[in-house]
């Protein structure tokens, strides 16, 4: 009998040491495929963290060469800006040493026919011939820049074109009608370069009243 109770109790003791060992394996497996998913994770989380560190090398990369384009780009804008600006200023300059040219060449023809007339006691009316020839080859010369003159007599009065330095009465015109060019005035293409001096017709009771103004302001 204490045989047998001594038997029952080593084999529960056995089977306890067992259930520990079993305990202490399940334990350790659970811990270990912790372990392991825990590694496992690590490594995922490095590969990426790897890679988001190309990425970013990359695109470093990337960036300094986009921003080595644009400095060579804005420094080629620069010099081509500046290239421009003195073709631009070459451009005016040669184009008034063109116009000058032209110029001389009219004043050296009437430089010529003035010592001519004094030297030879030219003839007055070749003289004059001479001196038309000038002008025409002047009106050519400006024609050929589009230069024209601006119209002006026996037109209405344009402030935008016309310049009144003189107003009298007249029944020929109607009122506020350019009667006589004092100077001319002249277009470059569409652009007026100088409005022509005239003199502009009134009817008698405006200028009366324009004297009594005058007059009333030199009172007061």
């Amino acid at each position: 009998m204490f045989n047998r109770d001594k038997n029952q109790k080593e084999k529960l003791e056995n089977l306890k040491l067992k259930n520990e060992e079993k305990t202490r394996e399940q334990k350790h497996d659970v811990e270990q495929g912790k372990k392991e998913e825990k590694d496992t994770i690590m490594q995922i989380k490095k590969s990426e963290l790897d890679n988001l560190k190309n990425d970013l090398e990359e695109f470093k990369a990337k960036s300094q060469e986009y921003f080595d384009r644009f400095l060579r780009l804005q420094a080629e804008f620069d010099n081509a800006k500046k290239r421009m600006q003195r073709q631009q200023q070459e451009f005016i300059k040669y184009a008034d040493e063109g116009i000058i040219l032209e110029l001389l060449g009219i004043l050296d023809d009437l430089e010529r026919s003035v010592e001519a007339r004094e030297t030879n006691h030219q003839d007055p009316e070749a003289f004059l011939k001479g001196v038309e020839m000038i002008l025409s080859h002047l009106y050519e010369m400006l024609k050929k820049h589009d230069v024209r003159s601006i119209e002006a007599k026996g037109k209405i009065f344009d402030p935008t074109q016309h310049e009144a330095l003189m107003q009298t009465e007249s029944d020929e015109f109607p009122e506020n009608t350019v009667i006589e060019e004092l100077q001319k005035g002249y277009l470059l293409g569409d652009r007026i370069i100088r409005t022509a001096k005239v003199k502009v017709s009134k009817q008698k009771e405006t200028i009366q009243e324009n004297k009594k103004l005058d007059n009333n302001k030199e009172v007061k």
